[in-house]
């Protein structure tokens, strides 16, 4: 009978809690694809706001707020920042039954708010 080493790898991401380390070997995690697919994704949303809502919105400042959200998309998905903000809230509790999934989003809506927000100055 083999005892249980205390490591185990998903076989799916199951919450913003499992680690880069656990999804990494399963082929998982890309964190570089993972963040240019949603970079790149943003910015085609953003050229079409500014062309349907006819914005007026300069290249640099556009090109700031999609470093921005990339960036940052980058920090929240290594999944650290949500674990160590939930410890912190001392929500852990709630971590481990899915509430990490519903902080992990609530930040990038708001890095999206923020950036949103600069861009309508």
């Amino acid at each position: 009978m083999s005892r249980p080493t205390g490591r185990t790898r998903p076989a799916r991401p199951d919450t913003s809690l499992t680690t880069c380390h656990q999804l990494r070997p399963a082929g998982l995690f890309r964190p570089g694809a993972a963040t240019g697919t949603h970079a790149a994704v943003t910015a085609l949303a953003l050229a079409v706001a500014v062309t349907v809502l006819d914005l007026s919105i300069g290249a640099l400042p556009a090109l700031l707020a999609l470093t921005w959200i990339a960036a940052t998309h980058a920090v929240i998905d290594r999944r650290w920042p949500v674990a160590r903000w939930m410890r912190f809230a001392r929500q852990e509790q709630w971590a481990q039954h899915g509430g990490a999934a519903h902080v992990d989003q609530t930040a990038h809506v708001l890095v999206l708010v923020v950036a949103a927000l600069a861009l309508t100055r």
